[in-house]
């Protein structure tokens, strides 16, 4: 018997969307306003490749990012999910699917000394060049008209669950914890014993609530989070059932 939990990082893991807040490193903290507005709808990892060529032409180093990185902080009660997870490494399978990048989703956790809750890390690949800049690629190619075009956070979902099957790992039940409009595409995946659990107030959960109102409603069940407190309440549970 074992559970998988997903986890979104941004808004989830940590309180702050890390991809804003690298901004905190730019001259006066904030970004020309004609990069501000490059941004186009589902181009997200080419609007944060400009970013990060701005920074680097304006001299922001490797050790100022990753300063500036491990100051972002965690959601109310996240140290002590994973602090939860860690010790309950038999039950549960850990892995993040995330639209951040893997170098700054590294150090968040090396800092924070959570590497070890997760079994693997889904996010666009990232990387310094020898001139110091960090490049970001896009996680993968995918044909779903939903999600923005460098991830779907699906196929990553059910390409995982099949390599497990290959490796004789299936799983009791899949928890996955998000927050935003691109979690609603793998929700969609979860059937009816799994667990959807959207952060109050966030795009995930206004969008299944609409998904219901239209009468095609999500097969798994949903249960709302405002604190990390509230998902390690549902596990504990989890485990005694």
């Amino acid at each position: 018997m074992k559970f998988l939990l997903v986890f979104d990082f941004d808004h989830t893991i940590v309180d702050e969307n890390s991809d804003t807040w690298i901004v905190k490193c730019a001259p006066e903290k904030k970004l020309p306003n004609g990069l501000r507005n490059s941004y186009r709808p589902g181009h997200w990892t080419e609007y944060m490749g400009r970013v990060f060529v701005y920074l680097g032409d304006n001299g922001v180093k490797e050790d100022d990012m990753e300063r500036t990185m491990t100051t972002i902080p965690f959601t109310a009660g996240m140290v002590d999910l994973l602090g939860f997870i860690g010790e309950n490494k038999e039950l549960f399978d850990c892995i993040i699917v995330s639209d951040s990048n893997t170098v700054f989703i590294d150090w968040i956790l090396k800092a924070a000394d959570f590497h070890k809750v997760f079994d693997e890390v889904f996010t666009n690949p990232a990387a310094f060049s020898n001139t110091g800049y960090l490049a970001v690629q896009n996680f993968h190619a995918h044909h779903c008209p939903k999600c923005p075009k460098n991830l779907c956070k699906r196929k990553v979902l059910k390409e995982f669950l099949d390599k497990q099957l290959e490796r004789g790992v299936s799983y009791t039940r899949i928890v996955y914890i998000g927050d935003g409009g691109n979690d609603l595409c793998p929700v969609t995946f979860l059937k009816k014993d799994d667990v959807a659990m959207p952060r109050q107030g966030y795009t995930l959960e206004k969008k299944i609530a609409q998904l219901a109102q239209d009468l095609s409603p999500v097969e798994c069940s949903v249960l709302v989070w405002s604190s990390a407190t509230d998902i390690m309440s549902y596990l504990k549970l989890l485990i005694k059932e």
